[in-house]
């Protein structure tokens, strides 16, 4: 046979298998979304969403799986037990298919199919094990950048057993053209894409149907004096994202409003619980509570990392220089602002700027407090944000052992949700679009002394998305409304 042939039919033949993993892609692809829509159980691949995940992506992620996590699973394997998974009779859940197939591939011979692996891993997943949810209303008091991504979210993640419905949206207007423009708004990004759906405006009605689902769009410049139960909200959750108000006072007056019982500031608080959620959520008293505070993007991207090394390593000090997007509080163009430096274009500038992320950690670690300066740097970036993180800990240490703490911590630990572990040497800004963890720890950057004792590490952060996904985290842990997790 002659080498020709030889080459067409390997050719033919490594091409084959690639179609039949794209098949098999594409079937886990569908049972992903029957999972999410029919029974509200959502798969992910080692901590990686794939819904709404093309066919070529979901294969990238398997290759993650082998490269990153270290378990060469088969797309084959996910296919058949997301299949199977559908068959069961299970209650709303978030369910890890990286890790039941890593699990099925190093235990297979112990059972007799993939249901009896199923029923044994997922016992207490039973739709008849006390699994079932009641959804809690959401309302959205501002939609601006983070409100717009949050509606984006509430309403993607909608289905059987949804967990948070988003019902309202406040804004200053709701005339005929603002509501035009909002919707425009919130159906075109030009960071994040066109949102993947369908928006239709009820102009009589004050509202927006998005993908089938009702959200009224109500005016008002007083947060105290709408009652929302006319439009049959009841109990709600307020989530706050416009940054005006910042204190317990100010963000009391949404609990003066009929149908609200819980609200959520998605910047730093004063006077109420900071959390970043997997760090300190468990802290709460939220049968107690009230307001909360999710802390700003930049304290939820330094958290993890700062909590992680603090615990293995003993942080003595240090300064976090945060490399951050440029926002709506700057000018477009040079201009009178009250800010020193913020009044010069942000398009064409890098800003020296303050940053209170320093102060906001110990909030959150309070063993930290008085170790940490910060500064911040804002740069001629819309989005995508890097914190860089100079520490001095009391057990020395090296580049490998710190990367391998870490690594643990964002494959195995409680931070698994919140920590992303990058291995890519070609980790720019731009890749860390839309990551849904609100820290990218990439290791190919860290740095170590030679005494072992002074370390720099990088961390991305998508401060727009990563920072809505922990808003909506806390939000689902604050209502109650949450599902089994198979990680």
């Amino acid at each position: 046979m002659s080498q020709s042939v030889l080459a067409n039919d390997t050719y033919s033949n490594e091409l084959q298998v690639y179609v039949n993993q794209e098949k098999a892609a594409v079937d886990l692809a569908n049972s992903v979304g029957k999972l999410l829509f029919d029974k509200s159980i959502e798969l992910v691949l080692f901590r990686n969403h794939l819904a709404d995940t093309s066919v070529t992506e979901i294969l990238r992620l398997h290759k993650y799986a082998a490269e990153v996590v270290g378990k060469p699973i088969s797309i084959f394997d996910t296919a058949d037990l997301a299949k199977e998974l559908y068959a069961m009779e299970l209650a709303p859940a978030k369910i890890d298919i990286g890790k039941l197939a890593s699990e099925w591939l190093n235990g297979r011979e112990h059972y007799k199919s993939h249901r009896e692996f199923l029923n044994d891993r997922l016992n207490n997943f039973m739709m008849d094990a006390g699994n079932s949810i009641e959804p809690r209303d959401v309302v959205l008091y501002g939609f601006g950048r983070i409100g717009r991504l949050a509606a984006r979210e509430l309403i993607k993640q909608a289905g059987k057993g949804q967990q948070l419905r988003l019902r309202a949206i406040v804004t200053r207007e709701n005339d005929e053209l603002s509501l035009k423009k909002r919707a425009a708004l919130f159906e075109n990004d030009s960071v994040h894409g066109r949102f993947k759906g369908t928006v239709d405006i009820d102009y009589e009605g004050k509202a927006l149907l998005i993908n089938g689902q009702r959200v009224h769009m109500i005016a008002t410049n007083d947060p105290s004096n709408v009652d929302y139960t006319q439009y049959g909200i009841n109990n709600a959750l307020m989530i706050d994202n416009t940054g005006v108000l910042k204190d317990r006072e100010g963000l009391s007056k949404h609990l003066k409003s009929n149908g609200v019982s819980k609200v959520i500031l998605t910047a730093p608080g004063k006077e109420v619980p900071n959390i970043v959620y997997g760090i300190n959520h468990r802290d709460l008293d939220i049968e107690n509570e009230t307001i909360f505070s999710a802390a700003s993007c930049t304290t939820n991207a330094i958290c993890p990392i700062l909590f992680t090394v603090n615990n293995a390593l003993e942080l003595d000090k240090g300064h976090i220089e945060t490399v951050h997007a440029y926002t709506n509080d700057q000018n477009l163009l040079d201009n009178m602002h009250k800010k020193s430096r913020r009044g010069r274009s942000a398009a064409v500038n890098m800003v020296i700027t303050e940053t209170g992320a320093g102060k906001a950690v110990t909030k959150v670690i309070p063993e930290l407090a008085n170790k940490l300066t910060a500064n911040a740097v804002r740069v001629p970036t819309p989005n995508g944000s890097l914190a860089i993180i100079h520490a001095y800990v009391n057990k020395p240490t090296t580049k490998e052992e710190v990367n391998a703490i870490i690594r643990k911590q964002a494959l195995d630990g409680d931070l698994v949700n919140q920590i992303y572990y990058s291995i890519s040497e070609e980790l720019v800004s731009s890749d860390i679009i839309g990551n849904e963890c609100c820290s990218v720890f990439d290791s190919e950057a860290t740095i170590v002394s030679a005494d072992g004792k002074g370390i720099v590490l990088y961390v991305w952060y998508d401060n727009e998305f990563g920072y809505t996904k922990q808003v909506i985290r806390l939000a689902k842990y604050v209502a109650k409304v949450r599902r089994n997790i198979y990680y």
